[in-house]
């Protein structure tokens, strides 16, 4: 699939709070949920939104986790099961967008609002504890379809039902479905000079020093 510059929709705008993890002494935030209030997106993400491992969430790199809506659908499909709005801990869900299609560099557009994509999310355990299966971070890996992470160019509010402005990006373009398969893994000094031509993740940059494409 090839992407266009094209006019989607904000079908769900999620946050959570801080919530216990049986056993864990680390809270988590990834129990999002719908709101239909009119939320402010700043340079770290969303007002009162929880990120509670600093470590490998959060901050001006991964502002913003998004997962486009056929995926959502196609994920429902082949789980046989309602995937909601916030399940994978998603901050927002746009309608008509396939997770495939989306590369680094890409911009989302919403009112004043500026987002740009710099890397697929990766799966953790504790998405498997959310989704009730331990193998589930494993699958979501090997189908390759992830949702992704965006760092916030300039700041401004979203509500469900915004108009969202899809511009891919112009230049070399390196798709979420590649990241993913590519991550832990050292590149070929042609993948790397690729990846160091399009503004990825600020961690992932810093390992292509190296040869390494991890992030």
């Amino acid at each position: 699939m090839k992407a266009a510059t094209r006019d989607l929709k904000v079908l769900a705008v999620c946050i959570g709070k801080p919530e216990e993890r049986p056993g864990k002494k680390m809270k988590t935030g990834i129990n999002k949920h719908p709101t239909g209030e009119t939320v402010f997106v700043g340079f770290e993400g969303l007002a009162d939104d929880a990120v509670c491992n600093g470590k490998y969430h959060g901050g001006p790199e991964q502002a913003v986790y998004v997962e486009g809506n056929l995926t959502r659908l196609w994920w429902q499909r082949a789980l046989n099961k309602p995937i909601n709005h916030g399940l994978f801990g998603e901050n927002l869900c746009i309608a008509g967008l396939d997770n495939q299609i989306v590369s680094v560099g890409d911009h989302l557009l919403i009112g004043d609002l500026v987002m740009e994509v710099t890397a697929p999310r990766m799966p953790c355990r504790v998405l498997g504890d959310r989704m009730g299966d331990h193998g589930f971070p494993k699958l979501y890996k090997k189908v390759a379809r992830p949702g992704f992470y965006c760092r916030v160019i300039h700041p401004g509010y979203v509500t469900a039902g915004a108009l969202v402005r899809y511009v891919p990006y112009a230049g070399e373009r390196i798709s979420m479905t590649e990241m993913a398969r590519h991550h832990g893994k050292r590149g070929s000094p042609e993948l790397i000079a690729l990846y160091q031509s399009v503004p990825v993740h600020a961690k992932l940059r810093a390992f292509l020093s190296n040869g390494l494409i991890k992030f």
